[in-house]
């Protein structure tokens, strides 16, 4: 699988999404009120530690530009984090992962906000259907702190993809998160200390799992866009919620509803008819360009 072409990249996002469910699991498995300022520095500091081989990659004179955009990113990354464990550990793995998708549509309205970009009516309608399915699967008369957390997790997700055009170019990806993670452990280490809970080891083994198999889902995110256009497979990442339906079913009985598959539906579908409407808009653009003789 070397994500050199469409079939290979959209078959690492398939198991990339996977390994990033099976994250989620090591988070949904700890114990009910575990220390969560605990897990979230152990997790940031052994994803870091398992960056570290690829020091030498890293142009290491240029390692802090940007350094205000990355220490205001890294932070939201954390709160995004705390706000992801929360919610794991508050609702059904697939209800939470469900919710998370409303990031690209928070990305679209930020984009709007932000830089003043117009949504197309596709765009438009995808962002409406959306927060109507979120409203659809969580229901207002359910909605507790482990509903707010996972949109708080959404919109740390969408706030952080809008900054990326903030960041200095020419920063390859392992730098970017080796220094997110670097800027992230002071705050981390506070929010751990301020906790006050007792050092439990199974922490430790959960955070080790969880972070290594979102390392390795960002690895595969890596290999799949670095040469394939990003709107031919960027569908492909919505299997994940295919991935949280199944094993919130088969490992924590979770048996979805039909509020959950029709507000996943108002979620999902217009999000992959964006996809496939900017793939057909790319492939007219090639085909409409003179061909040079």
């Amino acid at each position: 699988m070397s994500g050199k072409t469409v079939n290979s990249a959209i078959l690492l996002l398939v198991v990339g999404n996977a390994m990033a469910l099976i994250s989620d699991v090591f988070i949904k498995l700890l114990e009910p009120g575990a220390p969560v300022f605990q897990f979230a520095f152990l997790r940031c500091l052994l994803t870091l530690l398992m960056l570290l081989p690829l020091w030498p990659q890293i142009d290491r004179s240029r390692f802090f530009e940007g350094l205000g955009i990355h220490f205001v990113r890294a932070h939201i990354h954390l709160a995004g984090l705390i706000c992801m464990v929360v919610a794991l550990m508050s609702l059904p793995l697939a209800t939470a992962n469900a919710v998370f998708y409303a990031a690209p549509i928070l990305v679209m309205l930020l984009s709007v906000l932000i830089f003043r970009e117009r949504l197309s009516l596709l765009s438009l309608l995808a962002v409406v259907s959306g927060f109507a399915g979120i409203l659809v699967i969580l229901r207002p008369v359910e909605l507790g702190w482990g509903a707010l957390a996972a949109l708080g997790s959404a919109l740390a997700l969408a706030i952080n993809a809008v900054m990326v055009r903030k960041l200095p170019s020419g920063q390859s990806t392992v730098h970017k998160l080796m220094l997110n993670y670097l800027l992230i452990l002071p705050a981390s280490f506070v929010l751990m200390l301020s906790e006050g809970a007792a050092w439990d080891p199974s922490i430790l083994v959960s955070a080790l799992g969880s972070a290594l198999f979102i390392l390795g889902y960002n690895i595969t995110v890596l290999l799949s866009y670095r040469q394939v256009d990003a709107n031919q497979v960027t569908s492909a990442e919505y299997t994940g919620l295919i991935w949280a339906v199944l094993i919130g079913w088969i490992g924590f009985n979770e048996v979805p509803d039909l509020w959950f598959a029709v507000g996943s539906a108002m979620i999902v579908v217009p999000l992959i008819m964006v996809g496939v409407r900017s793939r057909q808009r790319s492939r007219s653009g090639l085909r409409a360009q003179p061909v040079n003789g």
